[in-house]
């Protein structure tokens, strides 16, 4: 089996990345506003490196970085407030291009960082966000490194946020976002911002693209859990659907391929690599295939006639039902794993069985309620 499923799951991870897209943002500001210690904060450490990408045509100044569900946007050689007219040419031609691909080739929204503390914003640079939204680009003016002192923001950065409000620039929100990204070793300044920088960024961005951001981004956990949930509610439907005849769980060839695909899209989500996430699924469906053969027995005995059409609804029901409690007790695994806290053995590779029983732990939580609920709905007449 671990062969053949692992090459199953590999073809349904593999899939399910293309389903999943790609978020494209754009950055932008002046040099030393901090662009990429921002972006390593919400997306994880070390994804923007300076010279990394590559660039959208030869010759041209803006590149194109990709990594997984994230694509990272930026310009290199040419600087607001230096290459006004330069930069917003060829930004705007990059832009229009990208309008022809498919929506993972497109930008998706631009933030804008201006440093706190600089106290001075350029009419280049408000001239440069009118382009962008001009463009049908929303975006996001970030205010970076704005010190904080018993939750009081520094007033010279208040100053400036209230300048820019008066500029009535076409900007998310119509004002400006504080942020401090990364803790201050010297000061003791936590970090703050981050989780309100990337809500405006999910209100704003299409709908298609959500699950490419909920997967890439790193700081909101819950928003991981909503994209996985909406996901594991659209397979159960799929497994209902799909299983039409009396036939045991484990045998049910139609299910296979969306269970597979509810486990590897929540894998991307929680960003498992697939050599970890392969080695988790062996271990968990093991668990659910041995379990759903023994609950389909048990249910198929309480309905007289469950050969025909009432065996049917049944098979619906325990696919149904079973799909959701493995969609559930896979997510912690995935959870646990994206955490780090999945146990390994010596050689640092996971512990088959110590996975093993925590989605069998997890998976009888869930069953109960569900095989409760399926012996109601079919003996009720």
């Amino acid at each position: 089996m671990p062969d053949w499923f692992t090459d199953q799951f590999r073809a349904e991870f593999d899939r399910q990345a293309a389903a999943i897209g790609r978020f494209n943002l754009a950055i932008f500001g002046k040099t030393g506003t901090g662009k990429s210690t921002l972006v390593n904060a919400i997306f994880g450490t070390e994804v923007a490196k300076t010279g990394i990408g590559e660039p959208v045509t030869h010759g041209s100044h803006v590149y194109v970085d990709n990594r997984g569900t994230l694509g990272l946007v930026d310009t290199q050689g040419i600087e607001i407030g230096r290459d006004d007219g330069e930069l917003i040419k060829e930004i705007t031609k990059v832009v229009r291009d990208m309008r022809k691909k498919p929506m993972s080739e497109q930008i998706h929204c631009a933030w804008y960082c201006v440093r706190g503390m600089d106290r001075r914003f350029e009419p280049a640079e408000a001239d440069f966000i009118k382009a962008l939204a001009g463009l049908d680009i929303p975006v996001v003016l970030v205010m970076t490194q704005v010190p904080m002192r018993d939750g009081q923001l520094h007033p010279d950065a208040i100053a400036l946020a209230r300048h820019i409000e008066s500029l009535k620039l076409p900007i998310v929100d119509g004002r400006p976002y504080f942020t401090y990204a990364m803790r201050d070793p010297f000061t003791g300044q936590p970090p703050y911002g981050l989780s309100e920088v990337l809500q405006a960024t999910f209100r704003v961005v299409p709908e298609a693209v959500h699950q490419a951001l909920a997967s890439a981004q790193r700081i909101d956990l819950d928003a991981k859990a909503r994209a996985a949930h909406t996901f594991i509610g659209a397979s159960v439907t799929g497994a209902a659907a799909a299983a039409a005849t009396p036939i045991p769980f484990s045998s049910a060839v139609v299910l296979v391929p969306i269970q597979l695909a509810m486990m590897a899209r929540i894998a991307h989500l929680y960003n498992v690599p697939f050599d970890r996430a392969s080695i988790a699924a062996i271990a968990s469906t093991a668990v659910a295939t041995t379990a759903g053969r023994a609950a389909f027995t048990s249910l198929i005995k309480l309905v007289p006639g469950a050969g025909s059409v009432v065996g049917g609804v049944i098979s619906a029901s325990v696919a149904s039902g079973f799909t959701l409690a493995m969609g559930q007790a896979w997510l912690v695994v995935c959870q646990r794993a994206s955490a780090g806290s999945l146990p390994k053995g010596v050689d640092g590779v996971i512990d088959n069985e110590a996975v093993r029983v925590l989605f069998e732990n997890e998976f009888k939580k869930r069953v109960p309620g569900m095989r409760h609920q399926a012996d109601e709905t079919q003996v009720t007449p």
